[in-house]
């Protein structure tokens, strides 16, 4: 049986509900890999639900924290790294140098940075947070995972079009970034992977509304395929798949929040109804479909 690198979640954590480092957590558990679990800010539940009390751990004591992390004897049981929501600009430093102490002691591990600080309504994250993931996290990064939104503030530029959202997400220098919520046709939704030699536009049926989490699994479940030696491609589609699954699965019974454990079988979906199209530099597109 192989035995799996850990990966060290840092992100969210909520009470109730499967967003954030909750969905990082069980997700990654689901497919087989230990997890080392640093929440970055607690609440009872996802903020977009209702007002709710925030608590974050002390600067000082946070460092301290991920100082011990950096520094523990098992350290090389650690093949990746995944950030998501910061609970202050302040905790950026700390991660990195983390990241950095990881990479030291496995050259191969993968560092997965998933800049959650706004979406279509705007920044819900204050800007200094913004900018330390830009400045401090991002140039370390080997994956990220933002959305449209997040792209367009991270580059400072208005991003109106898949040729631009590839032309910038190159300009960032990650050599895998996923960018959801891309541009995608009529009545669907796209995910962008961008690389240095393509990029690929993988889309599904849109919704109107969708259980809180999407963005925290799709995340998760590409970064686990790709710890499972899937390629870009075919990691981003399985990931794609299986979140438009539990999507699906979630709005039938109602939730709220992504059914993770409901759901749990369908994080190795086959990759049916996702549609893929090669974009080339002219953005001419070359498209097969695979339709479920």
């Amino acid at each position: 049986m192989e035995v799996k690198q850990a990966v060290i979640v840092i992100n969210s954590q909520v009470a109730r509900g499967s967003v954030g480092g909750r969905a990082g957590v069980f997700v990654l558990q689901r497919m087989g890999f230990p997890v080392w679990w640093v929440p970055t800010v607690q609440f009872p539940w996802h903020p977009g639900h209702s007002p709710s009390a925030r608590m974050a751990p002390e600067p000082a004591v946070f460092r301290a924290f991920l100082a011990d992390l950096a520094t523990a004897p098992w350290l090389g049981e650690v093949g990746a790294v995944m950030s998501g929501y910061l609970g202050d600009a302040g905790q950026a430093g700390p991660i990195a140098d983390l990241v950095d102490a990881v990479k030291a002691k496995n050259p191969d591990a993968t560092y997965l940075c998933d800049p959650i600080i706004g979406d279509a309504g705007g920044l819900f994250q204050p800007e200094d947070v913004g900018v330390a993931i830009r400045e401090v996290l991002l140039p370390r990064a080997d994956m990220a995972t933002p959305n449209r939104f997040e792209l367009a503030w991270l580059s400072g530029k208005s991003l109106e079009t898949n040729d631009e959202l590839i032309a910038v997400a190159r300009g960032i220098g990650v050599g895998e970034m996923v960018v959801t919520s891309a541009f995608a046709g009529e009545g669907a939704i796209g995910n962008l992977l961008v690389r240095p030699e393509s990029a690929s536009l993988f889309s599904h049926l849109a919704y109107r509304s969708v259980p809180h989490g999407s963005g925290d699994l799709l995340a998760a479940l590409y970064l686990g395929n790709r710890l499972n030696r899937l390629a870009p491609e075919a990691a981003l589609e399985r990931a794609v798949a299986s979140t438009h699954d539990l999507i699906t699965l979630g709005r039938a019974m109602g939730d709220d929040e992504m059914p993770l454990v409901a759901g749990q079988a369908l994080f190795e979906s086959a990759p049916d109804g996702v549609t893929v199209e090669t974009l080339s530099d002219a953005s001419h597109m070359l498209s097969q479909s695979r339709s479920g």
